[in-house]
C-alpha cells in the first residue's frame, strides 16, 4: 500500500529529515543537459525550435561530454538561463570572466 510522503516525512527525525532536504538540495543543483531541460519543463523540440535546430541535434548535444563554450551557453540561454564558469579551489571560487559575452555583443 503506498503512504503518503507527508506522513513518512513526519515520522523522520530532525536530523534524518535535514540529511534527506540536503540530498535533494544537492541533486537539484547538480544535473546532466537533459535532466535540466527536462526539469524546466522542456522537449527535445522545443527547445530545438528556440535554437533553430532539429531535435536530433539537441540530443546529440546532451550526449556529449566535451562542447564548445558558446553552444552550451545558447543551450542554456534558450531555456532562459544564463552560463556561469568558475573554478573552485579548497580555498574559494573564482568566476572566469573571458568566456562571458560583452552586452554589447549580438
Amino acid at each position: 500500500m503506498a503512504r503518503n510522503f507527508k506522513e513518512l516525512r513526519s515520522k523522520m527525525s530532525p536530523e534524518r529529515r535535514a540529511r534527506v532536504e540536503e540530498r535533494v538540495r544537492k541533486a537539484l543543483q547538480e544535473m546532466a543537459l537533459d535532466e535540466l531541460r527536462s526539469a524546466r519543463r522542456l522537449t527535445q523540440t522545443e527547445l530545438a525550435e528556440v535554437l533553430r535546430v532539429d531535435q536530433g541535434s539537441i540530443s546529440k548535444l546532451e550526449r556529449r561530454t566535451d562542447m564548445y563554450i558558446s553552444t552550451l551557453r545558447r543551450y542554456v540561454e534558450a531555456m532562459g538561463g544564463s552560463l556561469q564558469i568558475r573554478a573552485v579551489f579548497p580555498d574559494g571560487e573564482v568566476q572566469i570572466t573571458q568566456f562571458q559575452e560583452e552586452a554589447s555583443a549580438g
